[in-house]
């Protein structure tokens, strides 16, 4: 049985061995500068564990996770253009370093290059696999699209919001459970237990990331503290401050969202954070992140493993909830 630290050890290694040194350059310099960023490389850390919960040998899942890491990336090149994010993980974004139609295009290479690595999995489980990781690929498309829409609109619901994050960030974590799962030898019932304890840790995952954007340390989360606010993106916070605001902290709120560019960037963001403080929204966003978590950790433990197997997933859950990055 694998820890964490040793997943992460040859996930590490596996991205290492990958030389983005085709021609063009122009191409594939920007796909390896991304990689090479590192982050915390969450998918294919949770694609062996799964594996390895049903098999000591991952090396025929080690493809899958090389693909999921790829297409996770690809989504931020593409992300980061669409919210000008000046910087990813502390280092500037490809489009800022390159620019947009580079981080275009080798987004989209990314995306083939994701497929070409699903496509490696074993041919028994390649059927399946793969139809699962073109739905949450799709999927992952429409979440992105509803956060788009969702600038442009005054009401959002937190039932709709929910979904968006759902599809956005939670499949593509139990897609990657799912298919280690499947690749490993787990049957159909104990795959979706486990498809569903990433859900839940995917929808908590993103509600603690509406939380560091406004409150983390610049130092240590890698992006852009306050970027929600200035893109005037729907977050949990946000809607839930709407929710509970008074008369005076609403017209606050409709000014500052009626700002879409602003010369006084952090006093945009410094006006919005004091009014999440003052409805108590982030003790709210806490709760309900916490409701997920204890969520997650129930389909987990009806996955028909020895306990001790699973404690390493446990483990890992438990970081991405009480991280400060």
């Amino acid at each position: 049985m694998y820890t964490v630290e040793q997943t992460q050890e040859i996930v590490s290694q596996l991205f290492d061995n990958i030389h983005w040194d085709d021609e063009p350059t122009g191409l594939y310099a920007p796909i390896g500068y991304v990689l090479a960023l590192g982050g915390k490389r969450i998918r294919p850390t949770l694609t062996l564990l799964a594996a390895n919960l049903f098999t000591d040998n991952i090396q025929s899942v080690t493809s899958a996770a090389i693909g999921l890491e790829v297409f996770h990336n690809f989504t931020l090149l593409h992300d980061d253009i669409m919210d000008k994010a000046p910087v990813r993980r502390n280092q500037p974004t490809v489009h800022m370093k390159w620019n947009e139609s580079t981080a275009i295009l080798s987004g989209d290479a990314m995306l083939i290059k994701a497929y070409q690595y699903i496509a490696q999995i074993p041919e028994e489980k390649l059927t399946e696999a793969l139809a699962l990781f073109s739905k949450t690929a799709l999927e992952v498309c429409e979440g992105q699209q509803l956060d788009m829409d969702f600038e442009s609109r005054k009401n959002v619901s937190e039932e709709e919001y929910l979904e968006m994050i759902r599809l956005k960030t939670a499949v593509l974590l139990a897609a990657c459970l799912k298919i280690g799962a499947l690749v490993g030898g787990a049957d159909a019932v104990d795959a979706q237990r486990l498809y569903d304890f990433g859900i839940n840790i995917g929808l908590a995952f993103q509600l603690k990331d509406d939380l560091l954007d406004v409150y983390g340390n610049p130092e240590t989360f890698g992006k852009q503290i306050g970027g929600d606010i200035l893109c005037n993106k729907k977050t949990y916070l946000l809607i839930k401050a709407l929710d509970k605001a008074d008369n005076s902290q609403n017209e606050k709120l409709a000014y500052w969202l009626s700002e879409e560019e602003t010369e006084n960037p952090e006093t945009k963001i410094k006006a919005v954070t004091e009014i999440y403080n003052q409805t108590g929204t982030k003790t709210i966003c806490e709760e309900k992140m916490d409701e997920y978590f204890a969520i997650a950790l129930s389909h987990l433990a009806k996955v028909n493993v020895q306990e001790e197997k699973k404690k390493q997933l446990s483990q890992l859950a438990n970081k991405l909830m009480f991280r400060e990055v």
